[in-house]
Order: structure tokens, then C-alpha cells, then sequence
């Protein structure tokens, strides 16, 4: 039983972390390479909610969100 947890570990210290053990060593030699990972999801996420902000004053130009308050029949 103690090798299949032993095969776990080897596994994934010798093959998944290989690309955290790569940005480790690179973080030595450059900060901005090593976090180019976190600034592409940053841009990522910041394009996304200008996209739903966009989209969000669109349907309310376009009359299509209710907000009356009496849409469900529990609030009349």
C-alpha cells in the first residue's frame, strides 16, 4: 500500500511540478518572466468584465432586463 502513495509522489513531484520548478529558477534571473503567467490572466480577466460591462449596458438599453420587482410570484 505504501508504494502506490510513494508512485503519487514521485509522479508528481518529478513530472507535474516541472513547470512550477521551471518559473522557480527563472524568478532568480527575472521577476517579469517568471510571472508572465499571472499578468496574462490578469489581462484576460480585465478584457472579460469590460466585455460584461458592455453587454450589461446593452441589454439595459435595450429594455430587455426586468426589474420589476414583482417577476416572482412569491414577492406580490
Amino acid at each position: 500500500m505504501r508504494s502506490i502513495f510513494l508512485a503519487i509522489q514521485w509522479f508528481f513531484e518529478n513530472i507535474m511540478f516541472i513547470p512550477q520548478n521551471f518559473f522557480r529558477q527563472l524568478e532568480l534571473s527575472s521577476w517579469t518572466g517568471a510571472n508572465i503567467v499571472n499578468w496574462i490572466f490578469m489581462i484576460i480577466c480585465a478584457v472579460a468584465t469590460v466585455y460584461w460591462c458592455k453587454q450589461l449596458t446593452l441589454h439595459h438599453a435595450s429594455g430587455e432586463d426586468d426589474q420589476d420587482t414583482t417577476a416572482h410570484s412569491f414577492l406580490k
